[in-house]
């Protein structure tokens, strides 16, 4: 018999915005769509000429399976890593690993740390966040898995007293989707120690790490060097630097041999690697046009700015200071359009409905994306949130 096999409600909350926006549009609302976390416009010109002649190029190598290394693109993961710090990495202690974005390595890890054979607890940065690894974690039977504390009266930022005695892996992510938060060096010292001293393997996303506002972010790999007895691993990816990256599925991972050999172990069973003309164009972007990556990330701070200040005076309650990406996160109101208001999804949807803005709501907070461009929707922007005359008991 034909029918699902999966269990009911299963929509993750990017699925269900998806729906909704779609919704709207056939109902006839016109969109302000901040809902969308994904870069506008096409990849930066230096890396879209140097994947058009990696593509033409004659070599067996670019046009092969690149598995756990990259003979058409020498040395990139190490190359592509280094590229997003400021401090050289040791030659010693450390592997690395080619990858094709970090979404489709999420999964992995758990798998590298053992859940085939047994029971493995998984730490995950998902309340508000990234739903992604809980929904990876959620397909493993033998994983379990828990949300760290994150909220304003922390910063977005756990403590290690949130870690649960018998975690083995913690996924975090910094810079903070949606928060915007960072992490800094005296941050990492004190959960590399703590995970170091307790056998718990560390995994940081560091999709944002080059759209940084801030002098003081830092990241995993930057530190955690220092920590001999740590298993840790870190994944950066195109998607978020060379303009609309987002397509062009090309990344690395760096880390401590244990870790980075265990995910090549899975991942070499499991994929075929990336396309090796992308990571030509990614890396000579990377290599090559760092003042072209530095007008995106001036791009978006300057359309942080204008959306933080118009939500702010139409009486919009910012949960954070964002200090990356182009994300913003707001308290969800407790009254709008003449009604109390339950939840960040009511009032997303309302806002929907009745104006067309278009964000995404985790919990009782709400994001709202620069990805358009703002400052030409803003005074519609601003009529919206007028109309929606918000307040906070």
């Amino acid at each position: 018999m034909r029918h699902s096999r999966l269990p009911a409600g299963g929509a993750n909350i990017f699925m269900k915005i998806r729906g909704k926006r779609a919704e709207a549009e056939a109902a006839g609302q016109r969109l302000l769509d901040l809902s969308i976390g994904e870069p506008k416009g096409p990849a930066l010109l230096s890396a879209r000429e140097a994947a058009r002649d990696a593509v033409m190029s004659e070599a067996e190598a670019m046009h092969a399976y690149q598995y756990n290394d990259s003979a058409a693109v020498p040395d990139f993961s190490r190359r592509f890593v280094q590229a997003h710090l400021d401090r050289d990495l040791p030659d010693e202690g450390l592997d690395y690993l080619p990858i094709s974005g970090i979404k489709p390595i999420i999964g992995l890890l758990p798998l590298a740390c053992g859940c085939a054979q047994g029971p493995v607890t998984v730490a995950t940065m998902t309340k508000p966040g990234y739903p992604i690894p809980a929904d990876q974690c959620a397909y493993h039977v033998n994983v379990s898995h828990y949300a760290l504390n994150l909220n304003g009266a922390n910063a977005y930022r756990f403590a290690t007293d949130d870690i649960a005695p018998g975690t083995d892996l913690i996924m975090t992510n910094y810079p903070h989707n949606p928060s915007g938060q960072i992490a800094e060096a005296a941050w990492w010292r004190e959960l590399c120690q703590y995970c170091s001293d307790n056998d718990i393997r560390l995994f940081n996303d560091a999709a944002y790490i080059s759209l940084s506002h801030s002098d003081d972010c830092a990241s995993l790999s930057q530190i955690a060097m220092d920590y001999p007895e740590l298993s840790w691993t870190e994944g950066f990816t195109a998607a978020k630097l060379i303009g609309n990256g987002t397509g062009w599925h090309v990344g690395a991972m760096v880390g401590s041999t244990d870790f980075i050999g265990d995910m090549k172990e899975v991942k070499g069973k499991t994929d075929a690697g990336f396309v090796a003309p992308m990571a030509a164009g990614v890396l000579a972007a990377l290599e090559t046009d760092q003042a072209g990556i530095a007008q995106f990330r001036t791009m978006y701070a300057e359309r942080l700015t204008i959306l933080k200040d118009l939500m702010q005076s139409c009486g919009m309650r910012l949960a954070i200071e964002p200090k990356a990406g182009f994300y913003t996160l707001w308290d969800t109101p407790s009254r709008a359009f003449g009604q109390t208001i339950s939840s960040g999804e009511e009032f997303n949807f309302l806002m929907i409905e009745r104006t067309g803005v278009v964000g995404v709501h985790f919990g009782d907070a709400l994001r709202y994306a620069v990805c358009a461009d703002v400052a030409s929707m803003a005074d519609d922007l601003r009529l919206a949130f007028e109309a929606a005359a918000v307040s906070y008991d």
